[in-house]
């Protein structure tokens, strides 16, 4: 009898586990964002702020599907952006770093795709509060994308691209009440061979978001 519940603990066990994994495995559907509502753009701008000082309260997900389609989503049928890119190479993706792991967002299909099971949030930026933030994005540029242009330094562009889509993400937080700061204090390196980085990829920002301490 022992020997029977042995058994079936473990294959309770080795059921679970593998739950986990295809749980894990699997794309999350993110609502569709709101496009309308919010404060009007002049009373966004005057809230404007950064804020290093983050609750633990969580965003939903429609909170996080508005916040990545104003970032950098689709705004018209030819696939163009809330943010500028040079010459539309929409070349910056945007990784996902939360309590349940690290995810790919997917602006075609508004999907969180899983890269890590794992809270890699802390490793996202040198400052401590970082590992304390609802979420953090990190802005990678995939420069298989970009090309040479004579006269101009793409590094310049990569990062102004980037720039682009903060702004837009600084400018709901200010209209929804949320707080977040983009930062360059990151371990490239570390982070980059933790997301399984492809050596045409590269660590631009990342920012993070959440609620603001009272």
């Amino acid at each position: 009898m022992k020997v029977k519940s042995i058994i079936f603990a473990g294959f309770v066990s080795f059921v679970l586990l593998c739950s986990c994994f295809s749980y894990a495995a699997d794309p999350i559907q993110l609502p569709s964002p709101q496009m309308e509502g919010g404060k009007p753009l002049m009373q966004a701008l005057k809230d404007r702020m950064t804020t290093r000082s983050f609750t633990e309260e969580k965003v939903s997900m429609q909170t996080l599907s508005n916040l990545l389609w104003a970032a950098f989503g689709i705004n018209r049928p030819d696939g163009r952006r809330t943010a500028p890119s040079a010459k539309n190479w929409q070349e910056i993706d945007i990784y996902v770093a939360s309590p349940d792991g690290l995810f790919l967002w997917d602006a075609q299909k508004n999907l969180l795709i899983p890269i890590l099971t794992k809270d890699v949030r802390a490793m996202t930026g040198t400052q401590l509060y970082a590992k304390e933030t609802a979420v953090d994005f990190v802005y990678v540029a995939d420069y298989s994308k970009v090309q040479d242009l004579a006269g101009l330094d793409k590094n310049t562009l990569v990062g102004a691209d980037t720039g682009f889509i903060g702004q837009n993400v600084y400018l709901y937080c200010a209209s929804e009440g949320l707080a977040t700061v983009i930062r360059a204090g990151i371990d490239r390196d570390v982070l980059a061979k933790e997301m399984k980085l492809k050596p045409e990829q590269k660590i631009i920002l990342a920012q993070s978001v959440g609620y603001p301490k009272k």
